[in-house]
This record gives C-alpha cells, sequence and structure tokens, in this order.
C-alpha cells in the first residue's frame, strides 16, 4: 500500500477489490465493475474525498494511496430510525418486569424519579456510542414528553441532555430527538402550540402515540394542522397491538391524504396490520401507499411484547414488512428499546433489527435490497438524503468484514473507512473460520 493520505486530503484513493450491494448503488449501470450475486465487484475510486464508481478489477490508476479490501463489502453509513434513548439501559434496576405494552408502561413510568442529568448522560451516551460503533450516520430518538412531567413551554431533561450528547458527539451523528405525546394531549391546543414552538427551534420531530384512543380522526388532524403551521415532521407509534385492527395507521394515512400533508411521515409498530387479510389488507396498504408513509418495523420489543398470552405464544410481534414493501411503501427496521422495561435485552443496532426481521418475517436472500431498510430507505424516512454508495463522502463509508450480504445481515463487524485504513479498532475481519467463497473471482 501507497502512503495513507490525511482526512480530507484532495487526492485520488483506489480501494482495490471491493463488493458494493447493488440496491445502494443510485444508478447501478454507470457505476461500473462486475455483476456478482447481488453486489459490483471491482476497484473503488475516491476523489476528493467522495466517491466516484467503480473500476475493472486491476485498473491502472495514479492514485496517491490504494488499499486491497480483498473483496469486503462497502456500505454507507447505516440509519437508526426509531430508538428510545432516554429509556435505555434501565432494566438492571427495574426488578422483576414482563407483560404486555401497558404492563411495560407502567414499570418503565416507575423508574423516572431516577432520571437525574447524570444518569440520563450515562445511559443515553452509552447507547449513543453503541449506535455509532454499529455504524449509523443518522439516529433519531423519540422522548417522553407529557403534561404531567412536563410544564408547558419547556422541554423534559432527557431533551436537553441527548441535545448536549449529539452536539459533543466526535465523529458528528445526526440525532434527530422526536418528542413522545399521546394522541389526547392534543386536546389541549395552547400545551401542544408551545411543544410544537420548542420543537422547531431545535429541528426537533413531533411524535404522536396512537393507539384506539377516541375521536381519533379529529384529534389527528389537529396532529397534522400543528406539523403544518411549524414544519415538523411527523412520527407516530401506531397500533403497537396484535389485538385489535389497525384503526389508527388507517386513520393516519387517511388524514394525510385528505390534507395533503408533505412533511416526512414515519410510522411505527404497525403491528395490528397483522390482523387483516385478502381485500381488506390490499386496500388499506393501497390507502398506506398513496399516503406517502414510511413503515419502521421493530421486531426485538414487538416480539417480546406482542401476542402474549398463557405459555408459548403463537403470533409474531412484527407489521407485513413483504407486503408493504411490494406495494411500494418505505420499510425501515430499528431497534427500539433496548434493555429495559419494554425490551429488555436487545442492542442498538438497527442491522441486529433486520436479522431479526429476517427469521420473523421470513425475509429471503439477495438481502441487498433489504439493506436498504438500514441504510437509505431509513435516511430517507426520517427525510434526509438517501446517501447511496455513488453519492457518499469517503467519511460516510463503512467496510464489512463480510463477502456476502447475508454476511453483512448476520453482524459481520463494521468499520468506518477511516478505522479500516488507520487499522484502529480492528480490521473488519470476517469470523474466525469463515471461507470466502469468491477470493479468486470465482462464481
Amino acid at each position: 500500500m501507497r502512503s495513507r493520505p490525511e482526512p480530507g486530503a484532495r487526492c485520488r484513493l483506489v480501494l482495490r477489490d471491493a463488493r458494493v450491494p447493488r440496491a445502494l448503488v443510485e444508478e447501478p449501470e454507470a457505476f461500473g465493475g462486475r455483476a456478482e450475486h447481488d453486489c459490483l465487484r471491482g476497484d473503488l475510486l475516491i476523489e476528493e474525498g467522495r466517491v466516484r464508481r467503480l473500476l475493472a478489477r486491476g485498473a491502472p490508476v495514479d492514485a496517491a494511496a490504494e488499499r486491497d479490501l480483498g473483496g469486503r463489502v462497502v456500505l454507507p453509513r447505516l440509519a437508526e430510525p426509531h430508538c428510545h434513548l432516554d429509556k435505555c439501559h434501565t432494566v438492571s434496576r427495574l426488578g422483576p418486569v414482563g407483560g404486555d405494552l401497558h404492563r411495560a408502561i407502567e414499570d418503565q413510568q416507575a423508574d423516572r424519579a431516577r432520571w437525574t442529568r447524570e444518569d440520563l448522560r450515562e445511559r443515553a451516551g452509552r447507547g449513543l456510542a453503541e449506535l455509532r460503533a454499529s455504524g449509523c450516520g443518522a439516529v433519531r430518538t423519540h422522548v417522553d414528553w407529557d403534561a404531567e412531567h412536563v410544564p408547558q413551554g419547556s422541554a423534559p431533561l432527557a431533551w436537553e441532555i441527548i441535545g448536549e450528547l449529539a452536539a459533543e458527539a466526535s465523529p458528528p451523528v445526526t440525532v434527530q430527538r422526536c418528542a413522545l405525546l399521546s394522541l389526547p394531549d392534543f386536546d389541549d391546543r395552547s400545551y401542544v402550540s408551545a411543544a410544537a414552538r420548542l420543537l422547531a427551534s431545535g429541528d426537533g420531530a413531533l411524535g404522536v402515540f396512537v393507539l384506539g384512543q377516541a375521536d381519533m380522526p379529529a384529534r389527528l388532524r389537529r396532529v397534522i394542522e400543528l406539523a403544518e403551521r411549524h414544519s415538523l415532521a411527523l412520527d407516530f407509534h401506531v397500533d403497537e397491538s396484535l389485538g385489535q385492527g389497525p384503526e389508527g395507521l388507517e386513520a393516519i394515512a387517511r388524514a394525510l391524504v385528505e390534507t395533503g400533508f408533505e412533511g416526512p411521515v414515519l410510522c411505527g409498530h404497525a403491528c395490528a396490520l397483522m390482523n387483516l387479510e385478502g381485500e381488506r389488507l390490499a386496500r388499506v396498504i393501497e390507502l398506506i401507499a398513496r399516503s406517502g408513509v414510511s413503515i419502521v418495523a421493530l421486531p426485538a420489543t414487538n416480539l417480546y411484547l406482542q401476542g402474549r398470552g398463557e405459555g408459548t405464544p403463537q403470533r409474531r410481534g412484527i407489521t407485513r414488512v413483504r407486503e408493504l414493501r411490494d406495494a411500494g411503501v418505505r420499510v425501515a427496521f430499528g431497534s427500539d428499546n433496548v434493555a429495559d422495561a419494554f425490551c429488555p435485552v436487545g442492542r442498538l443496532d438497527p442491522m441486529h433489527a433486520l436479522e431479526l426481521a429476517v427469521l420473523t418475517a421470513h425475509l429471503d436472500p439477495p438481502f441487498a435490497p433489504w439493506l436498504r431498510a438500514v441504510s437509505t430507505d431509513a435516511r430517507r424516512a426520517l427525510g434526509l438524503d438517501a446517501q447511496p454508495v455513488d453519492r457518499c463522502r469517503s467519511a460516510d463509508l463503512l467496510v464489512a468484514g463480510a463477502f456476502h450480504s447475508a454476511d453483512v445481515v448476520r453482524g459481520a463487524a463494521r468499520q468506518s473507512l477511516e478505522e479500516y485504513l488507520s487499522g484502529s479498532g480492528g480490521d473488519a475481519r470476517p469470523a474466525a473460520g469463515y471461507r470466502e467463497p469468491f477470493r479468486n473471482g470465482e462464481s
């Protein structure tokens, strides 16, 4: 290898023998490389800190530096579309937990008295560090926000602390804070208007918990009107249940179509969509597609909470991700709750959420298209630029210790390109004993 350029240097860098998932390239026909399963393979050319194209393997290039990746997979940074940094890592002090969503809410509420500045900085900081270590360049975290604990015109302490942690992060990561209110809160127009003004001043998103409340259409119109007035993105916890129909999701989609709201809208959970089949399911999904809503599935928490009864559960806690994607609805996967009353285990890593979804929703190879759900499509769901590989800065690239998309999904080590080139933090190597089936270019 030639000498490594300084970060940000205006020069040519060639990453020899790279694999890039084809689905993560915006213009694959123009990008170059040789098709190999669900990837493109070649020498990745980077100029002036940006990805340019894939060259034929071994092509002569006048470059300031080059590195042989040995066929490793290159990805854009991941995006975490739905997590709860204010709640994470509390399970060790909660005592016996377990039960459905309502029991988890009660158990977590009892822990609020411990949410001091020091406690929140330690737990949320640990969670954010885990997300950054997983390769995330963008994160949306929900922050509980209700009149009982948050006076009008002020913000929760967790809102402030997470903002501080985001500002301190190095290298930087985009952290979107989303206020999590309940739908009945919007009956108090003065309270929610004050909250919306505060959100707009800090680029926050407006989040709402929707599950079986009365007067849903009228209240949702108030939510949408408030978001429109303050140019806020919307994010709903909706239909987090296998015991009733998807009234919330259907009402949200219908209200968006009727009002023409154009801001980004993300709906999380939507488990109740599993209760529909046949023509009824098709009609609701068609309405969701027309509304422009993105859906984030959260398999870890919903597998733990949903479908509970006596003995082993018989139903799976997830939404209809395959049917939604087939209908053109943007689908993402997120970590949701980690080590708290809602999910006592879990991992702050959207790729782990995708791995769980493979098992829960029977997602089959090739997996490169599903990688969009934790990268380019997840970013779009958050209202951000997609950041496909052929539009990436070199600072936004990951190198995975994998030679196939299936190994990326099952948890191969990931490093930023800068870490990989410097040799810090390990070498994104595959697991011990792994034999790369295409090392010699043979398929």
